[in-house]
């Protein structure tokens, strides 16, 4: 089993690897996020309907979608699930915005 996860997790890492444009030097960044997205992926629960909300669907692939623009821009997964849900597929005015959340807690 353990193997198993570790060749999910090398997976993971080269596609996290290969969408960020294949730049060598942040393997061990790669890697830890490939561990905590498999890891999370495993811990959902086993059928959809037990992980969704009664008034909303979303696919898993929205849960790494989320997921990822939390990691990449440093925002809670929750600021995340609510850019995504008010901007839809506009990816500028989203990272637009999550970048104007960071700004503002610095301040």
């Amino acid at each position: 089993m353990d193997d198993d996860r570790t060749e999910k997790i090398r997976q993971r890492a080269y596609e996290i690897f290969r969408r960020e444009g294949g730049i060598l030097g942040n393997h061990e960044r790669h890697w830890h996020q490939a561990e905590m997205e498999i890891d999370r992926e495993a811990a959902l629960p086993m059928t959809a309907d037990d992980a969704l909300p009664e008034a909303r669907e979303i696919d898993s692939a929205d849960v790494l979608t989320v997921e990822a623009l939390a990691v990449r821009t440093g925002i809670s997964g929750e600021e995340a699930q609510e850019l995504l849900d008010r901007l839809g597929n506009d990816r500028a005015a989203i990272e637009q915005a999550a970048r104007d959340l960071q700004t503002k807690r610095r301040s």
